[in-house]
């Protein structure tokens, strides 16, 4: 247990610095439109955990503790809008559209009335 969780916790540092240098590095290139980094970092990640959970699926990628570091600590910490996209497409994939669909929505809605309530709370 102790060795899955370092490989997690380095494919988790890797990531999160590599999303901090790219985001930094997209705003400052693009100060005009601060999105830009997170909106990129997040597609790159839809696209990587895309791949990899298919040659995982196409068992090109057997090593579990690899899998861990990619999947669960790289891309866990890179973006989770990648393992949100992942988890949405496997429901289509298992032809569930409607609960994929309640899926996408609650989280987009009830997770920006979150942050808002969150945000307001802490301004008095």
């Amino acid at each position: 247990m102790l060795r899955n969780l370092l490989f997690v916790a380095t494919g988790g540092a890797i990531g999160s610095v590599l999303r901090y240098l790219i985001s930094t590095n997209l705003h400052k290139a693009y100060p005009n439109f601060s999105p830009y980094g997170t909106f990129t970092v997040n597609m790159l990640g839809c696209l990587l955990i895309g791949i990899l959970m298919g040659w995982i699926n196409a068992q090109k990628l057997m090593n579990p503790q690899l899998q861990l570091l990619l999947v669960a600590g790289f891309c866990g910490s890179f973006t989770t809008f990648s393992t949100f996209a992942h988890e949405a497409n496997l429901m289509l994939l298992e032809q569930k559209p409607l609960q994929s669909i309640l899926y996408l929505g609650l989280s987009v809605t009830v997770g920006l009335g979150l942050a808002y309530l969150g945000y307001r709370l802490t301004r008095g």
